[in-house]
């Protein structure tokens, strides 16, 4: 290095000196600004995704069930997602990243028509590619219990295999498995042995648990055990604890509120606390979720005496067509002054508008899914709750003891409808044309809950043979049968009890009644293939039990007696 020898040695020395210090600060500098961004880069990363379009992920706020109506005229669109997640193309993997993204659960209702593990293999994809990110699975009594709980189980309850391989399949498509265990209501599945009677609130009906017998909590820690320990990769469980009828009105719970002058409220919140407790000691880090309809009806000071608050997070069903904002306000409210800093809520894409209903009404779900979006547009302004997701339920039955709703191949092409609704903001050309595309059909009508096309998705053969069944089985029966004018006159009840009949009269409706009974034994032949290839032998008789058999019955006896009387050849009338 040269040196300038118009520069003194005591200069040189100051400078390098000034230099050195210099260098020292930018490096502090430096090191602090890396702090403040390591300490603010959460509130940064949010901020910045208030600003990300809402086509490429997820929505931020979103607010309680509504009622079901028709399609808007005008879609509703909501300006951007809070937070966001990459979207997937099918076929494509995506890094799993739940933490960062609300939940939209689709709900497998398995106390009815639990489908065989090789459907929801085809399903899971599906789901994923239409903008799913977990499933909220209820096994009630399919899920394979041991020892001392093995009279729970379904004799086609899955095996720990297929529980395992669900799982897998979870994994594979990016879906966040949340079991369902119910814990205080509906839990028929379980009083009804005999074995637990003696564990039900009141002795006549098995709806919902005695929570002062000690065995009703060992019970439970029992079934929660059981399940939570083959779902060791969920970081959700839900413990169910809706609609727990006739609680009150057993003697243990009547003597119960006497002695410590409480009231239903705080006894429903005793007993959930208890449950809650045995799941954050003995499971810890894994988030509960609840139904929320228990905790609509109990005040603020006994909700915040609990302190479930701060253990649970609700979630706020409704599953109704057309509903404002408001009517969810003063529930959202109340939970935020009861110490609850999350919530979740619950709409319905099928098994909402009927028990014995069949055929999933289009634009009652779409209308449902659209108030919701309202909700999660306003949640800001109603109450300051973190949204964590939603849960697009699809019952299968209102209760164990009701017969099956839709089936899920019938309710698919609501699901996606719902599912794309949420993804978009809104039912919009483009999010229909997404729909159709998706599952393959050419055209779709909302108000008749119809979609024309061969279709593409898993069980589009039974959605179009259910189609069949629910439009033109029933009917074409009757028409024959009470309409037929040759039948009413010359083959009546009465002629057929008596086995009097002539062939020349019996002939002129005979080929007609013959063929239409050929073709719907040939269909029906075809159903079943198509049913026995994605449920259990159960679930197949009991819908051909339900749907099928109260009319083809009725044309199967025909025939019968047609086929014996022809060939009496005009005898005289029995006696």
């Amino acid at each position: 290095m040269r040196l300038d020898p118009c520069v003194c040695p005591a200069e040189m020395a100051f400078q390098r000196s000034h230099r050195l210090n210099l260098l020292r600060l930018i490096v502090l500098l430096l090191v602090a600004l890396a702090g403040i961004k390591f300490l603010f880069r959460d509130s940064f990363t949010l901020e910045l995704h208030k600003h990300v379009s809402k086509d490429s992920g997820f929505w931020g706020d979103t607010g309680d069930t509504g009622q079901d109506t028709g399609p808007q005229s005008q879609a509703l669109e909501l300006p951007v997602a809070k937070i966001t997640a990459p979207r997937q193309e099918p076929g494509q993997q995506v890094p799993r990243d739940i933490s960062a993204t609300e939940m939209r659960l689709v709900h497998l209702d398995l106390k009815g028509a639990a489908p065989r593990v090789s459907y929801l293999e085809q399903v899971f994809p599906l789901l994923s590619q239409l903008g799913a990110n977990g499933i909220l699975i209820e096994y009630e009594d399919m899920f394979p219990f041991k020892g001392e709980l093995e009279i729970l189980k379904s004799p086609y309850a899955y095996s720990e295999k297929d529980i395992e391989r669900i799982q897998q399949l979870a994994d594979l498509h990016k879906l966040e498995v949340v079991p369902l265990v119910q814990t205080f209501g509906h839990v028929e599945f379980i009083l009804k042995h005999e074995k637990y009677q003696h564990l039900r609130e009141v002795e006549r009906f098995p709806n919902s648990f005695n929570p002062h017998v000690p065995d009703t909590l060992a019970l439970l820690k029992s079934i929660l055990s059981q399940v939570i320990e083959k779902h060791r990769r969920s970081t959700w469980i839900h413990i169910g604890a809706d609609e727990v009828f006739h609680l009150g009105e057993g003697m243990d719970s009547k003597n119960w509120m006497s002695r410590n002058k409480g009231d239903m409220g705080t006894m429903y919140l005793k007993h959930i606390k208890e449950v809650l407790s045995f799941i954050t000691t003995q499971f810890w880090g894994l988030r509960v979720l609840m139904w929320d309809d228990m905790l609509r009806k109990i005040s603020v000071g006994a909700l915040q005496e609990s302190g479930i608050a701060k253990h649970v997070s609700p979630v706020v069903w409704f599953y109704a067509p057309d509903f404002e904002a408001e009517q969810i306000g003063p529930f959202l409210t109340k939970y935020v002054e009861s110490g609850f800093e999350a919530v979740w809520f619950a709409s319905a894409f099928k098994g909402t508008t009927g028990p014995a209903q069949t055929w999933t009404p289009l634009s009652y779900h779409l209308k449902n899914h659209l108030s919701w979006l309202k909700v999660m547009q306003s949640l800001p302004r109603l109450a300051p709750l973190r949204f964590q997701g939603i849960v697009l339920t699809g019952w299968q039955r209102y209760d164990h003891y009701s017969v099956l709703c839709e089936l899920l191949p019938v309710g698919i092409p609501s699901l996606a409808i719902c599912l794309q609704t949420l993804v978009n903001g809104g039912f919009t050309e483009e999010t229909k044309r997404k729909v159709l595309d998706t599952l393959g059909f050419q055209s779709m009508q909302l108000e008749q809950s119809t979609c024309e096309g061969r279709g593409a998705f898993p069980g589009a053969e039974i959605y179009h043979m259910v189609e069949q069944v629910n439009g033109h089985l029933k009917e074409s029966i009757l028409k024959a049968l009470e309409e037929e004018s040759a039948i009413k006159g010359w083959f009546s009840p009465y002629h057929r009890k008596r086995q009097f009949g002539n062939p020349r009269n019996m002939e002129s409706f005979g080929s007609k009644v013959l063929k239409l009974h050929e073709d719907w034994e040939s269909f029906v032949r075809d159903l079943r293939a198509h049913l026995e290839r994605v449920y259990f032998p159960d679930t197949v008789e009991e819908w051909m039990e339900e749907n099928i058999n109260p009319y083809l019955d009725q044309l199967r006896d025909l025939v019968r007696d047609y086929r014996a009387i022809i060939r009496l050849n005009a005898r005289p009338k029995a006696t």
